[in-house]
């Protein structure tokens, strides 16, 4: 998760659709912050799915892509091998 927006994307994903953060409240504000203060200078495919106004929110209620909702399960699959190695 290195670019902000899909930070913002998979983080929205994770709570408005599984209803399981991958990130704290706190942290997923800065990130809607962050691209905010970026905006004008960030390039990523799903840019245009997102709105100044749906960042001003801390929201996100559009579509999400096939990417987002695998990049999610990867993620949380990564984690999940990583404990095992705790």
């Amino acid at each position: 998760m290195k670019h902000p927006i899909s930070r913002y994307m998979m983080a929205s994903y994770a709570y408005y659709v599984e209803d399981d953060p991958i990130l704290s409240d706190a942290m997923f504000d800065q990130c809607a912050k962050n691209i905010l203060v970026h905006w004008d200078t960030l390039e990523h495919p799903h840019k245009h799915l997102l709105s100044k106004d749906m960042l001003e929110a801390g929201t996100y209620l559009g579509k999400y892509p096939e990417i987002v909702k695998n990049a999610v399960a990867n993620y949380r699959s990564t984690i999940h091998e990583d404990i095992k190695f705790i």
